[in-house]
């Protein structure tokens, strides 16, 4: 195996591996990736068994073959290299040689036939959709997947095809949850929805951000989900398992509502969660007719307040929240104003935009 091709080519291929190979990996050629060189040019392979991405790039190819290698070193080369080209070669034993210009590497591979194979992705039914519109429901949802391992279903985000084209994201730790409904026109044709894990969600939204106007499609075949866009495919694993009833979760029309300007919360938040305690962030909020206090405690600290105005007629609250979870929310909100819907001191927290509750948000309520 022999081609020729932009450094730059190969860095931006290498660079979509790094968040896929297993760096402590059981099996040491998870952390390699296959480099393919065909008649069409070169394609550069990363799985872990759970996550695959197939890159292609145009290459001058001299000879065919494959080669698999270390992907961080072959990366951190590829890096530095003093020209815009790069030629690779396959040596006896599985060594690659890499020559750009006077800088020349000679690295230790492994045999191609070793790297594990792809899930096949023929069965798929491929949905074109908007890239923009599913960036923006992944960053809507991902802030509350849960991080716990023992909870393994609340460790992605469940997608839920519903009526007329609209798709339905949600996620929750337990303690929030996060809701966005939009239009992804197409049938994915699922029986019900299913868990995308936070690994492959997150690739996925890095792949999304490369390019967020490309052509993109997404489909599922049996326990997988895959990813399309020109030049690329991504395949992963779905967790199996049944995700909770979150509708339980989201209550009724809130009995006290306040409207409130965005940033002003957020910046309020974030200053008074300074003398919050440190693993709680637990902040106070205390409603009278048009304001809003927010307030904090902390015995090793001190204490700390701030009034806001907001519009809000109703009796006198006071219910305790973990700051943090509410700036995630505040912190993926565009509009200038959102509103909150609460109930009582046991009560969650429920925000979503003015008017709209395409996007809603439940922050469970704290003692303080």
């Amino acid at each position: 195996m022999e081609f020729r091709i932009a450094a730059d080519e190969l860095k931006k291929a290498l660079h979509r591996a790094q968040g896929i190979v297993e760096r402590k990996a059981t099996m040491p050629i998870l952390s390699n990736v296959l480099v393919t060189a065909g008649k069409s040019g070169v394609t550069v392979t990363a799985f872990d068994l759970d996550i695959g991405i197939v890159s292609e790039h145009p290459a001058e190819v001299v000879k065919t073959g494959a080669i698999t290698v270390s992907a961080r070193t072959l990366f951190d080369i590829v890096s530095f290299l003093p020209e815009a080209q790069v030629t690779v070669k396959k040596l006896p034993n599985n060594y690659a040689e890499l020559t750009s210009g006077a800088a020349h590497y000679k690295i230790v591979g492994m045999a191609p036939e070793e790297f594990p194979k792809l899930p096949k992705d023929d069965a798929a039914h491929a949905v074109a959709l908007s890239g923009p519109t599913l960036l923006e429901m992944i960053k809507k949802t991902q802030f509350a997947i849960s991080n716990d391992e023992t909870r393994y279903i609340l460790n992605g985000v469940f997608f839920e095809p519903r009526e007329k084209g609209l798709v339905r994201m949600v996620a929750t730790d337990g303690h929030r949850l996060a809701l966005v409904e939009r239009e992804l026109a197409g049938d994915f044709k699922l029986k019900s929805g299913v868990i995308i894990p936070r690994k492959g969600l997150f690739e996925l939204k890095r792949l999304l951000d490369e390019a967020p106007d490309a052509e993109c499609q997404l489909g599922f075949a049996e326990n997988s989900a895959i990813f399309k866009k020109p030049g690329l495919s991504m395949v992963m694993r779905l967790i199996d398992g049944q995700f909770p009833e979150y509708q339980r979760v989201i209550p009724k029309e809130g009995e006290k509502q306040l409207l409130v300007r965005r940033d002003k919360l957020f910046d309020a938040l974030k200053r008074i969660s300074l003398l919050s305690a440190d693993k709680s962030n637990a902040v106070k909020l205390s409603l009278s007719e048009n304001l809003l206090r927010i307030t904090a405690n902390n015995p090793d600290l001190g204490e700390a307040k701030d009034d806001l105005e907001v519009a809000y007629r109703g009796g006198t609250l006071t219910v305790g929240f973990n700051a943090r979870y509410l700036l995630d929310v505040l912190g993926v909100l565009e509009t200038d104003e959102v509103s909150v819907e609460l109930g009582d001191e046991h009560s969650p927290g429920v925000l979503h935009l003015p008017g709209d509750k395409s996007f809603t948000a439940v922050v469970m309520p704290m003692r303080v």
